[in-house]
């Protein structure tokens, strides 16, 4: 599924029109986005829980030459998936 047809799902679900629904969902990731930025946690009850870890400092190797290259260190969005949703799926 992409972003359109979940558009199309939450629209047809909540029975209201693709533009609210967009600005719906829109809204939602806007969200998340500002709470994930500012360092903190988005928890769904039910589905899930999006959070920031911090990815620390390695080595790689360029594929194309093989030589060892520094990675930086990163945050990178986890999510983990709750107990409604993992139960759903089994």
């Amino acid at each position: 599924m992409n972003k359109s047809e979940l558009i199309e799902h939450i629209a047809r679900q909540a029975d209201i029109s693709k533009a609210a629904a967009t600005r719906a969902l829109e809204a939602m990731i806007g969200g998340v986005k500002t709470t994930l930025k500012k360092g903190g946690s988005v928890s769904i009850v039910g589905f899930g829980t999006f959070a920031v870890t911090k990815r620390a400092a390695r080595t790689g190797r360029n594929p194309r030459t093989g030589d060892a290259i520094k990675i930086k260190s990163a945050k990178v969005p986890k999510f983990r998936p709750g107990k409604g949703l993992r139960d759903h799926l089994n």
